[in-house]
């Protein structure tokens, strides 16, 4: 079963770019060439956005192929199909890794036992239930990626055409 996804490179250093290129052509098993622009929330580096179709869990190899190079924030998506919920990754030099499943309408979908634990951390006072909720919704990578997200002048515009 194959689904759709994007992935959002927001920032990265030039020299890095064609690594970026050649571990998504190694995940998609097909040659990838990003076209990229000039980042204005980090000068001297850059990003890029690319759709892809594959099969389900690609997003999690993508977004392994590209964890851990520093200097890199990256995010990637891929939409629900029948065999599969949707994804989202977000990648950030400082925090790392997050990953959350999402819906058919990309809402985060944050499992019981994750919830439950969130709760009980609280309870003992070990950390504020509201950071802990912060976190299971990706709050932390959003702040710190939002000013990368808009691209300014130039950035190539993305035109929806389902409308849910």
């Amino acid at each position: 079963m194959t689904t759709r996804g994007v992935l959002y490179v927001h920032s990265a250093p030039r020299a890095l770019c064609p690594h970026v290129e050649w571990a998504v052509a190694g995940v998609l098993g097909t040659r990838v060439n990003l076209d990229w622009i000039r980042q204005p929330a980090a000068p001297g580096t850059w990003r890029s956005e690319f759709s892809w179709q594959a099969e389900a869990g690609t997003a999690s190899k993508l977004a392994s192929a590209l964890r851990g190079w520093h200097l890199l924030r990256f995010e990637v998506t891929a939409e629900p199909c029948p065999t599969a919920e949707g994804e989202r990754y977000s990648c950030t030099p400082e925090l790392g890794i997050f990953h959350a499943v999402t819906g058919i309408h990309g809402d985060i979908l944050i499992p019981e036992d994750r919830l439950r634990a969130a709760l009980a951390r609280s309870q003992r006072d070990e950390t504020d239930l509201e950071a802990e909720i912060a976190k299971l919704l990706g709050k932390p990578w959003d702040d710190e990626l939002e000013p990368f997200r808009y691209a300014g002048e130039g950035a190539p515009v993305r035109w929806l055409h389902q409308v849910v």
